[in-house]
């Protein structure tokens, strides 16, 4: 039997305590109760605020944030030639990294192609930061926006941890450029996304897909459940939805103090990988995040507009946010999925989906 001296024991009880507080053990037991406690400044009625800049007029209270970063090209035209009787359907708005050419290219061959669906308006932009110490790539996206004139970039520096930046600005382009199209779908340059599935999808949000495996009968029979369509001034905020804690623990890419974040739960959110807004949660957002703290982590950002403009993360399981297992008929309700950084492998999929009628 091994005895242990005080020495020993002091040495194992000072190495346990450094684990425990390497994994944020000691950090949860001072963490507030999200449902007690949650505000997050500014901590003020948005409603007014929101409806008064919908209609022209300033909210009294300043602005916190405005994500002032000026635009290096704005695709002002992308959206203009669309009369108020050609509303656009859908708009993707895709947050794209500065180098990825082969990916971009590879989105608009396939599920970003804005004729897809010839009686369809569909709008595809890539949203992107800039490198101010590499002028060569520069001159290599702003001839990429000349040649296809999709290209939304503006002067923050393109890293991970802007992610939130990159999608305000995405926000911003669009309440400001594009806020006549009835549905946004974001997503990142690394996922599969069916067109088709979308359109379906935003039709009757609440029923797909079930809707689409009834026999036409009890379709008939229940008022033409295909015709339904969402009023024009629905708040939808749609995607793969978590309810989860904050990583606490020092070593985690994700790690956030208690002064970032203090409560144990974050708000409901979406995945920011891939979502679909409605314009007016597009709108809300907006305007909300001028008097919203700036947080780092996008999809989190997301959450908390929404838990601030009484918005409900709506679920839906056929937004992947791995990569969804591949056969040629399990894909035939999926409206997105991770892991498709392979250009070719995406081109490869949506082509045989599209052949069969699910892309």
């Amino acid at each position: 039997m091994i005895r242990l001296t005080k020495r020993n024991k002091l040495c194992l009880g000072i190495f346990f305590t450094f684990i425990l507080y390497i994994f944020g053990v000691f950090t949860h037991l001072f963490e507030l109760d999200y449902y007690e406690n949650f505000e997050y400044p500014l901590d003020i009625n948005l409603t007014d605020c929101i409806e008064g800049y919908k209609h022209g007029q300033p909210c009294t209270t300043l602005p916190i944030n405005n994500y002032n970063y000026p635009f290096i090209s704005k695709c002002k035209q992308k959206c203009a030639s669309y009369s108020a009787k050609e509303q656009i359907r859908v708009v993707y708005i895709v947050k794209s990294a500065l180098r990825h050419f082969e990916r971009r290219k590879a989105i608009r061959q396939s599920w970003g192609y804005e004729r897809r669906f010839s009686d369809v308006p569909i709008v595809t932009v890539f949203v992107l930061g800039y490198d101010p110490e590499d002028k060569a790539l520069q001159k290599e996206i702003e001839t990429e926006q000349k040649k296809f004139g999709d290209i939304v970039q503006a002067k923050f520096v393109d890293t991970y941890y802007n992610n939130t930046i990159k999608t305000m600005i995405g926000y911003k382009w669009a309440a400001n450029y594009c806020n006549h199209s009835k549905f946004y779908l974001f997503a990142d340059d690394d996922f599969y996304v069916s067109t088709r599935n979308v359109l379906r999808f935003i039709r009757n949000p609440l029923q797909y897909p079930e809707y689409l495996e009834l026999p036409i009968e009890t379709i008939q029979n229940k008022n033409n459940i295909l015709d339904y369509e969402l009023p024009a001034n629905v708040k939808l905020f749609s995607g793969f939805v978590f309810v989860s804690s904050p990583h606490r623990h020092y070593t985690s890419k994700w790690y956030i103090s208690l002064d970032e974040y203090p409560y144990h739960l974050w708000p409901p959110y979406v995945t920011a990988g891939a979502y679909v807004v409605s314009k007016e949660v597009l709108l809300d957002f907006y305007f909300a995040s001028h008097f919203t703290k700036h947080f780092r982590f996008d999809d989190i950002y997301l959450g908390i507009l929404a838990k601030k403009t009484g918005t409900e993360p709506f679920h839906c399981e056929e937004f992947y946010f791995y990569k969804k297992d591949y056969s040629r008929h399990n894909y035939q309700y999926v409206i997105a999925s991770h892991g498709y950084s392979d250009p070719d492998e995406l081109l490869r999929i949506w082509n045989e989906q599209r052949g069969l009628g699910n892309a």
